[in-house]
């Protein structure tokens, strides 16, 4: 059975890069590792500080978060993204969100009946997912690509890997598909709070929704935000019905999300100023990478939000993954994301400054 539902997957993309990987490690100056979105800054100390203080948890946490948790999160969406007013049957959390990516549609009961939509070019765990329940998956970008009536629709934005950031009329005119075609819509909003060339819109925001949340869900991570994503500290929000029916399953299957890390969860979203900071800093690498990438011919498309830089010179994103690695850079191929990904690459904005500026000056 293991072996049948491993030859059913696709390879791990990561897996792929083993050549290229020891080809920039030999580099002089060491590999610069723009290919993984691992935040590498520190967690900040008062987030530290609440994990310390709640360590003393001789008990099980609860699936669905402690009360702390759920007025942590409700003001954070109220205060940052506009929702309606919430309670917390709206709210459960989450073993990261990489864990909801890959079991929604286990959860969710679909089968080989069932259509699963994602974006075209997108992470590859939303067809994981799919596949793992045998069931069927389209990627587009607009509803007007959609064949067929789905069971359920992944959105992405800012969207990993490209960073195009959707817009409200662009959120409303899925939310309005989804309720037409009985599809639950799954927002995944992990790079919310990194918009850069336009302003990031959140599924759950009344402009989007209509105060009227049935058949949402906002899935959201703290690990890009916060840096914690060594905590895996992540919760869903949305319709109260669909979430509860979450609920009572993740209790059957101990999905839960240890009582030191919610505290910790609950301390980041109280508190903007650490996200401000975090975006400076993303904000001056982008730069800095941004400039050497197009000194040396690659032109940057999309990347209105998000860690990434899209970059291509019209070549095979291998080729210049391939070529970047001769001068110890490590990046990501397009084709990890999808089919129309193959001339670009993906360069991750997680690497020190130092490293990031070493690795500016190899392009320069």
């Amino acid at each position: 059975m293991l072996n049948y539902l491993s030859r059913r997957l696709p390879d791990f993309p990561w897996d792929t890069l083993a050549d290229v990987t020891v080809l920039a490690r030999s580099h002089p100056g060491g590999m610069v590792d723009l290919s993984v979105g691992t935040p590498v800054d520190d967690t900040p100390a008062f987030i530290r500080a609440a994990l310390e203080g709640a360590s003393n948890a001789p008990g099980y946490p609860t699936v669905w978060g402690s009360d702390a948790l759920h007025e942590a999160v409700i003001g954070y969406l109220r205060r940052r993204w506009g929702a309606p007013e919430l309670n917390h049957r709206h709210i459960t959390t989450a073993i990261g969100t990489k864990e909801v990516v890959g079991w929604l549609p286990t959860l969710l009961g679909l089968g080989p009946g069932d259509l699963v939509v994602f974006p075209s070019l997108a992470y590859p765990t939303y067809e994981v997912g799919a596949i793992m329940v045998g069931a069927k998956t389209l990627r587009a970008d607009t509803p007007a690509e959609v064949t067929g009536k789905p069971a359920l629709i992944w959105i992405n934005s800012p969207a990993n890997p490209h960073g195009a950031v959707l817009g409200v009329d662009e959120m409303r005119a899925w939310v309005a598909f989804a309720r037409e075609t009985g599809a639950i819509l799954a927002s995944d909003e992990c790079y919310g709070e990194f918009g850069w060339d336009a302003e990031p819109v959140s599924v759950l925001d009344t402009r989007v929704n209509d105060g009227d949340l049935t058949g949402l869900l906002d899935v959201f991570s703290a690990s890009k935000r916060s840096n914690l994503a060594g905590y895996r500290a992540g919760f869903l929000a949305g319709d109260p019905v669909l979430v509860q029916e979450l609920v009572a399953l993740r209790k059957h299957l101990g999905m839960m999300v240890s009582a030191p890390v919610q505290a910790a969860l609950a301390a980041a979203l109280g508190d903007q100023r650490h996200v401000d900071a975090q975006r400076a800093i993303y904000q001056r690498r982008r730069s800095v990478m941004a400039a050497a990438l197009t000194g040396v011919g690659f032109r940057v498309e999309a990347s209105q939000g998000g860690l990434y830089l899209w970059a291509t010179r019209d070549e095979h994103g291998r080729q210049s993954v391939a070529w970047l690695a001769e001068r110890g850079i490590l990046t990501a191929p397009g084709d990890f994301y999808g089919p129309t990904g193959t001339s670009f690459i993906r360069v991750a904005m997680t690497e020190t400054d130092e490293r990031i500026d070493a690795g500016a000056a190899r392009l320069a």
